[in-house]
Formats: C-alpha cells, sequence, structure tokens
C-alpha cells in the first residue's frame, strides 16, 4: 500500500471522531469517510413520486331559466373532475338572476368562499361555468387559489382523452384559442424585454405579445394541418360514394354506451368504460343487417351539457362523420337521473350541427339495470322521457334488443333510400351482380334455370342503372306475388325484362 497523506479536516467541530479512515480495495489504498455519531444513516425507503392530489371547491349560479338544475350540473361537474384525478372537498350554490360581470358570485358570497378555504382546505376552485378573463382574474385575486371553469376542465380531459394525432391537433387549437384572450394579466410583473434605439418605433415587446404572437402563429399551424385532414376524410367519403355502403352514426350523450354497443354490433374491440369521454376519436366498423345488407357503424365523441363552442368548432372534420351518415341512432342511457335533460342537449347539439333533419332512431339502453329490486318499470322511464313512440329498448352489455334495434335501422335505411321491389336476371358470368345485389340491397327470394340466377328483392330506387340491363322494377301488385314464399310463385310465367333501369 503506497504511503499518503491523510486529507485535511474540514469540519468546524473537532470534537468527533476523526473524519477519515485509510482502507483499501486490490492494493489499492483510499481513504473514506467515517460518518458522525450524530449523523442519521440514509434512508433506503423509496420516496412517493405521485403528486398530491390537488382538492376542489365546486361553485355554481342557479338561474330560474337554466335548462339543468344547478345540483344536477355540480355532480357532473363533480364526475368530470373525478376523471383528471382531482378530489371534490365540497361545493356552493348561490341563485342569481344571471352572473355578476365581475367576479361571477356576489360579494358575500364571495367572503363565504373565502372563509371555506379554511374548513374544506381546497387549492383550486371549478365554476360551472364558462368565466370571462375579468371574472377569472378577479377570482383568482380575490381568493388567491386557481380558478378553473367548465370549459377548461372539458378541454383538460379531452387532451388526455386524445389518443391520435387529429384528437391532440383539435384539443390543441381548442386550448390555445380558448386561453390566447387569457393571457393578459399572466406577464405584468415582467419588465419589456427591451427600448427602443434608432430606427425602432415603440419601447419595445412585453412578453405578453411575444406570447400572443406565439399562440396565433401556433393556432394558424393546427388550421393548416386539420385542413389537411380535412382533404384525408373528403377522399375516403368519396371512395365511399364509388362503393355506396350506407353509414349509420351512433350519437349521444357521454358515457351513454355508444363504445360498447358498437363493439357489440360489430365484434369490435374498441375501448369502452364507465368514464365521461371514454372515447374521443371517431371509429368506423361494418356490420351485417338482418336482410344480409352490409352497413358501416360509426361511433362518434359524446357530447356533454355546455359543451363548448371551441370543442365543437376544433372537431369538424370529426363531426362531420354526423353529418354524412344516412341514419342516426341516438343512444340514450334511460336509467340516468338525468336522462331527460340529456335527452334535450343532444337534440338542441344536432341541431346545431345541422344534422337535426337526418332519420334518427332513439335506442333506450342500460335496460338491464332495470332487472334490480326497486327500480322503476320501462314504461314509467319511457312516459317520463317523452320520447318517440318507435324507441327501441336495449342493452348494449347483455344483447337484449339488439335485433329489434339491427331490423329498424335496416327498415329505415330502406324507407330513407327509397326502396323498390325488384326482380333481376343474369347469367352465371355475371356473380358480381349477385354479389351486388346482396351487399347494396334485400334479397327475398332466389331461383335459378338455364339461363341463369333470378333474384327477387328491394333495391334502392338510385342503384337500379348499376344493374341495368338486367334489372326490371315490379308493380305493386306484380311484387306482392313475386316476393311471396308460397310454391305458386316458382311456376309462376318470368317477368319480361326491360331493356333499362329506368
Amino acid at each position: 500500500m503506497s504511503d499518503f497523506s491523510r486529507p485535511e479536516c474540514n469540519r468546524p467541530d473537532k470534537a468527533h471522531r476523526p473524519c477519515y479512515t485509510c482502507d483499501s480495495v486490490n492494493g489499492d489504498a483510499f481513504w473514506r469517510i467515517c460518518p458522525t455519531q450524530s449523523e442519521a444513516p440514509i434512508s433506503r425507503t423509496p420516496l412517493p413520486t405521485k403528486s398530491p392530489t390537488e382538492q376542489a371547491l365546486l361553485v355554481a349560479v342557479e338561474r330560474a331559466d337554466a335548462a339543468w338544475a344547478a345540483r344536477d350540473s355540480l355532480e357532473e361537474l363533480a364526475r368530470l373532475a373525478e376523471t383528471v384525478d382531482v378530489e371534490v372537498a365540497g361545493s356552493v350554490v348561490q341563485k342569481l338572476p344571471h352572473p355578476l360581470a365581475g367576479t361571477f358570485v356576489g360579494k358575500g358570497k364571495l367572503e363565504e368562499i373565502k372563509e371555506l378555504k379554511e374548513t374544506l382546505g381546497y387549492d383550486l376552485v371549478l365554476v360551472d361555468a364558462e368565466l370571462t378573463p375579468a371574472q377569472q382574474r378577479n377570482l383568482e385575486k380575490a381568493l388567491e387559489v386557481k380558478i378553473i371553469d367548465r370549459t377548461a376542465l372539458i378541454l383538460d380531459v379531452f387532451a388526455r382523452r386524445a389518443q391520435t394525432h387529429e384528437g391532440r391537433l383539435q384539443v390543441e387549437l381548442a386550448q390555445l384559442e380558448y386561453r390566447l384572450p387569457r393571457l393578459t394579466g399572466m406577464w405584468t410583473h415582467l419588465s419589456r424585454q427591451g427600448v427602443g434605439g434608432v430606427g425602432l418605433r415603440g419601447p419595445g415587446e412585453t412578453q405578453l405579445e411575444v406570447d400572443r404572437r406565439e399562440a396565433g402563429k401556433r393556432i394558424t399551424f393546427i388550421k393548416g394541418e386539420l385542413a389537411h385532414v380535412h382533404t384525408h376524410r373528403q377522399i375516403y367519403r368519396e371512395r365511399r360514394k364509388n362503393r355506396p355502403v350506407s353509414i349509420v352514426a351512433l350519437v349521444g350523450y357521454t358515457n351513454a354506451g355508444k363504445s360498447t354497443l358498437l363493439n357489440k354490433l360489430t365484434g369490435s374491440g374498441v375501448m369502452a368504460e364507465d368514464k365521461l369521454f371514454a372515447t374521443l376519436d371517431p371509429t368506423t366498423r361494418r356490420a351485417e343487417l338482418p336482410g344480409g345488407r352490409e352497413v358501416l357503424f360509426t361511433d362518434t365523441v359524446g357530447f356533454i351539457n355546455n359543451l363548448p363552442t371551441l370543442l365543437i368548432a376544433a372537431f369538424r372534420a370529426t363531426l362531420e362523420e354526423i353529418n354524412e351518415a344516412t341514419v342516426l341512432v341516438h343512444v340514450l342511457d334511460v336509467t340516468h337521473p338525468n336522462a331527460a335533460e340529456q335527452n334535450a342537449t343532444v337534440l338542441k347539439t344536432l341541431e346545431e350541427l345541422g344534422a337535426d333533419d337526418k332519420p334518427m332512431i332513439t335506442a333506450l339502453n342500460k335496460t338491464d339495470r332495470l332487472d334490480a329490486p326497486g327500480q322503476p318499470s320501462l314504461a314509467e322511464l319511457v312516459a317520463a322521457l317523452r320520447t318517440p313512440d318507435d324507441a327501441v329498448a336495449i342493452s348494449a352489455q347483455d344483447g337484449r334488443g339488439l335485433a329489434d334495434l339491427l331490423a329498424r335501422v335496416e327498415a329505415t335505411l330502406e324507407t330513407d333510400e327509397g326502396f323498390v321491389p325488384v326482380r333481376l336476371a343474369v347469367p352465371f358470368e355475371r356473380g358480381d351482380l349477385v354479389d351486388r345485389f346482396h351487399r347494396e340491397g334485400r334479397v327475398e327470394r332466389t331461383t335459378h334455370d338455364e339461363t341463369g340466377t333470378v333474384l327477387f328483392g328491394h333495391l334502392p330506387e338510385g342503384m337500379l342503372g348499376r344493374f341495368a340491363p338486367f334489372v326490371q322494377e315490379l308493380p305493386r301488385e306484380a311484387a306482392l306475388v313475386a316476393l311471396s314464399p308460397s310454391p305458386v310463385v316458382a311456376e309462376a310465367e318470368p317477368l319480361p325484362l326491360s331493356a333499362s333501369a329506368d
């Protein structure tokens, strides 16, 4: 072991044991620091890495003309808070004709909220409305806590749920447009970046102006990217028109069971959870109707009370799937305490999207929950909801009523597309037309003779030209005979074929 000097002790206290001791490893000597008696051993317990849960106080203004009761709306706000891992510490409601322009609530209620901070220990206030930038600044100044309104909370939920590149872009656009007018006042503590000089006008730029400019650039960029997405979707829609397949859009309130219904109808594996906005990106899957015809079912983003207009604008490319659909299936959670309000919210949103003129089937979902003792009957719930008389009771969970739903979808499609009774006689080498008839129409009966295949059924009137010159539209009286399953039909004389589809 080589000889070398011990390092000098730098400790101000000289009354401890020697700070260094000589040790050796593989013949090499080194000085090792000795712990003093007063030094505690290093803990081997892993430190927690999870962020502390925020405690929120919910605040709402109850108005006489509101579509939702304040308590019901606050319950939904609490569920949104749970979605982003925020615990609800309490809630405050004030009855007012309208929110105050300065602080949203009155001075007395504001003092009450201030006092609750000591007892409840909240560090976040969630307001059940969209605040103006001035209201948000005034509340933050008065309460000295973070203030989040309903719009910002929904945007945060969407940001956590977005999975695809398109979904993230749409959420980011909505967030930037929401935050842009709220940048004022965020940088008042910073001085200006520079001063004017020769050839420069004004005193320079503030941090606020820089942030506004950068946000504006980003908004312009995202809008350009979403325009490409819109063009891409339009190309696919044109391809669908070349191979006409009807589209059935599943619409409804968030957590009504749309994704579960899509999985049950199509056998797909779309994520379906008992959460608000579990899925954001539209999903399309193929399914077969009772008559053998194939259609596309599309699961769309769920609606919610006071859905921010920024989101509707940002999700334009996604929501266009609703406008492109042939038939809408409104999935309604019939067991929800606010089913009537949810029904009205969905119908209002569809009207805003310009899709309220489309044929719509109401599917009363989650009827399996009515089997539990003490639950009201389906007839009582339907009477209270005032849903259409032709609404279909289903359970996407156990599959009950889905056959009736598919039959209703098929009948609605045929009515909307103007199905007419036809007779198709094609030679054996034109099997492609037989396959197309099965895919785009409804085949009632098939026979064969020495010339080829004869099919009786229904086709959309606008598609008759695709089957010329082998198709003939049947008069109503002849159709009743030709489409009848009785044996007499098999011996009926074949009807003459016309040379054109019209």
